[in-house]
């Protein structure tokens, strides 16, 4: 848990949000002897917000190996779901792969990056790994993590947190659940997710769809100092700025929250240093 704390505090900028919902639940999770079912997020948002950044913390901290674990199996539904005349067969051997995995280690971890992307109907057919059994052909799956990545219901976060800039409220006062009910909704019955009219929502057995919000200026130039720091460079506030402004910013006008989040920094970085 210490390590998980200190990654979320120093290396994930301006998503208070999911920092304090995954330090508790990861915490609660691993801390349970005795499980009822398997740890499940849903994790949405814009691109380079940092869904996938916190998928690898997690891991990092709970495994020696970190992503290179064996233990770790990341799905992502462009590569490994491309037909949607397939989809009987994906749903076939998705069920193998995990039960085949979990059957060798109980802690296991899948991450599902590209849920927006994922054809209607897939997902469900892990729904029994998820549910509340004890054992499912002798195979107990309530230890495993099971992550899901979205963009789905970015549009609707971003709405959020610009309706609380405009009232002129501060972004950490923007609460779990002021977006959860809205987020499970958007994603239940938005055509494009994944989890269109999903079991797994109907069933609740998502434990908790996590927000992760639109990063501003400053959160950028936070990234791109950290990212200074990794490549052991001279911290330049100058050249931070330069290239934070650079971004692209929306709305058109007010230009508050970075297009593509903190994603360009690491490939862009080396050009303006």
């Amino acid at each position: 848990m210490t390590g998980l704390k200190n990654d979320l505090e120093n290396k994930l900028f301006g998503q208070h949000i999911a920092s304090d919902i995954i330090l508790k639940v990861v915490n609660r999770f691993m801390s349970n002897s005795n499980p009822k079912k398997p740890l499940v997020l849903s994790l949405h948002g814009w691109t380079g917000t940092g869904k996938n950044f916190v998928s690898q913390l997690i891991a990092e901290n709970i495994y020696k190996k970190g992503m290179d674990s064996k233990f770790i199996h990341v799905f992502t539904s462009t590569l490994h779901f491309p037909h949607a005349s397939q989809n009987a067969l994906y749903k076939s051997q998705l069920q193998q792969w995990i039960k085949g995995n979990v059957t060798n280690c109980e802690r296991s971890m899948f991450i599902f990056d590209e849920m927006d992307k994922m054809h209607p109907g897939l997902i469900d057919s892990i729904k029994p790994y998820l549910d509340y059994y004890d054992k499912l052909d002798g195979v107990s799956y309530r230890n495993s993590i099971f992550i899901f990545l979205s963009n789905a219901g970015g549009t609707r976060i971003s709405e959020t947190a610009l309706d609380f800039w405009r009232a002129g409220q501060d972004r950490e006062e923007i609460e779990l659940k002021d977006l959860e009910t809205a987020l499970s909704l958007s994603v239940f019955n938005n055509n494009k997710s994944g989890f269109l009219k999903s079991g797994l929502i109907d069933n609740h057995l998502i434990d908790f769809f996590i927000p992760f919000l639109p990063l501003e200026f400053k959160h950028v130039i936070q990234c791109i100092m950290t990212e200074m720091k990794v490549r052991h460079l001279e911290l330049d506030h100058d050249v931070a700025n330069k290239m934070a402004k650079d971004f692209e910013y929306f709305p058109k006008f007010e230009r508050i929250f970075s297009v593509s989040g903190c994603k360009k920094v690491e490939n862009k970085l080396h050009f303006y240093m």
